[in-house]
């Protein structure tokens, strides 16, 4: 199965692949700050499964930290995707593609949040043990 999204004004076109790796909220600042929101939803593939078909010309890349290559369009500033070398993934942000049903079964990085979402799914303080993290989670 694919899924196809696009940047804001739509000249980025990317299609995933597959089944991704794991979904989720992240609430790092980092996240919050560059999503402009209070919660950044997130669907993370392998990096092969992820493309850029078309306007791979306009794709900009921002990286603060080694953690994070965090992609947009240069011509709109729409968010597209974050390249997690460190991890070997990719987070290509939920609302980039539409027609993936979202499935979120985890929420990393909770310690830092700013909205409390009370949803029944597992909250960590950073991230699982097996990404580096503590694993170690922290109360709703």
């Amino acid at each position: 199965m694919s899924h196809q999204g696009r940047c804001f004004c739509g000249t980025v076109q990317i299609e995933v692949t597959g089944s991704p790796e794991a979904m989720g909220y992240c609430h790092c600042s980092s996240c919050r700050s560059w999503s402009g929101g209070p919660v950044n939803a997130f669907s993370l593939w392998k990096p092969d499964a992820v493309k850029v078909t078309a306007g791979a010309e306009h794709v900009g890349t921002f990286n603060k930290t080694k953690m994070s290559f965090r992609k947009f369009c240069t011509k709109c500033g729409g968010h597209l995707m974050t390249d997690h070398p460190t991890l070997g993934l990719t987070d290509v942000f939920a609302a980039t593609i539409p027609t993936l049903d979202f499935a979120p079964a985890v929420h990393v990085n909770y310690s830092e949040t700013v909205l409390r979402m009370r949803d029944g799914q597992p909250k960590l303080k950073d991230f699982p043990a097996e990404m580096g993290g503590s694993g170690e989670a922290v109360p709703e």
